[in-house]
């Protein structure tokens, strides 16, 4: 029996291999070998050359605006990536949905592709009910690539909880975002660099991230870096500084000529020295970088609701699955 006719096997009894824990799957693995009158010993060696090659998920969302709500319309799923039905919460019909990743991290040559397309007038807040976390890898980069396309009068609010880079983790995260006319983005993107509550450095691996943001095809905002594990700049004064959480909000769209005044009075002293917000034209991007996590995320939700009040109009709609 070849390892094609097993993996279909397996799916025809499981169902889409991808979304089940590898407990499950080297027990199909085994137990249909058996059957094929194969030693388990050599279900083993097969299980293991199966599973040394990343996963691939792929997820993909269409959004409309009709009737005053906004509809998830489309959706298409490959792998462990899904979505709950959409909630909304908020008067203006906008769409609150939870971007599902079941197996909780992403190993060596795993990849993560999402899509999200919002048509004309639409609103959706994406974000996920837990964090993302990029586990060690003796084998090649896992990556993670999000593409959000806002259609005119659009609203996008791309909300992910954290990321959490393990020591020796070789990561990369990408996110893309095309805008037209008058649409509006606001995203933020928090890493840790380690898992400094158990005292774990980043001595090893590497991450590369990268935002991207266009308005009509036109390059508003663009940053990337590429940090190696045990970097000198992880503990230079005039870079990171020893400090493992870093944090970037990016908002494009209409804002009050005192928003970010605004946002400095609501951090008061809580953002001092860790916390700075500036203003590019029409884009405005605030930063963190400190030590804690719960920190980092209490700050970036501040400035969030400012940025919702005065640029959006409206008051922040926490997501439901934060309070959890």
């Amino acid at each position: 029996m070849t390892d094609v006719s097993i993996k279909s096997l397996i799916k025809l009894v499981y169902g889409d291999v991808r979304g089940y824990p590898a407990s499950i799957l080297h027990s199909a693995f085994v137990l249909l070998l058996d059957i094929d009158n194969a030693s388990k010993s050599t279900g083993t060696q097969r299980w293991q050359a199966f599973m040394s090659k990343g996963w691939h998920a792929e997820l993909e969302l269409g959004f409309e605006h009709s009737h005053e709500v906004t509809r998830l319309m489309r959706r298409r799923h490959v792998g462990p990536l899904a979505v709950q039905q959409p909630f909304y919460p908020e008067k203006d019909g906008s769409a609150h949905v939870y971007l599902l990743h079941p197996p909780g991290g992403v190993a060596g040559e795993d990849v993560l592709d999402i899509s999200c397309f919002l048509g004309p007038g639409s609103k959706a807040v994406l974000t996920t009910p837990g964090a993302t976390k990029f586990y060690r890898s003796d084998r090649g980069r896992s990556i993670q690539t999000t593409r959000i396309n806002v259609g005119e009068g659009g609203v996008c609010e791309y909300l992910p909880q954290e990321t959490i880079v393990f020591d020796g983790a070789k990561a990369s995260i990408s996110t893309h975002v095309s805008l037209s006319g008058d649409a509006v983005y606001l995203g933020w993107d928090i890493v840790s660099l380690g898992r400094p509550a158990c005292r774990e450095n980043f001595d090893a691996g590497e991450l590369r991230q990268r935002v991207e943001v266009f308005r009509d095809g036109r390059p508003i905002w663009f940053e990337q870096f590429r940090l190696q594990g045990a970097d000198q700049a992880m503990n230079a004064a005039f870079a990171f500084c020893a400090r493992p959480i870093v944090a970037t909000m990016v908002y494009a769209g209409p804002a009050h000529e005192n928003t970010l005044q605004r946002i400095r009075e609501a951090l008061g002293d809580a953002g001092k020295n860790l916390f700075s917000v500036s203003q590019l034209e029409r884009v405005i991007v605030c930063r963190y970088l400190g030590g804690r996590m719960s920190e980092a995320k209490a700050l970036f939700r501040k400035a969030w609701e400012v940025i919702r009040e005065t640029g959006l109009g409206k008051p922040a709609a926490a997501p439901r699955i934060w309070a959890t």
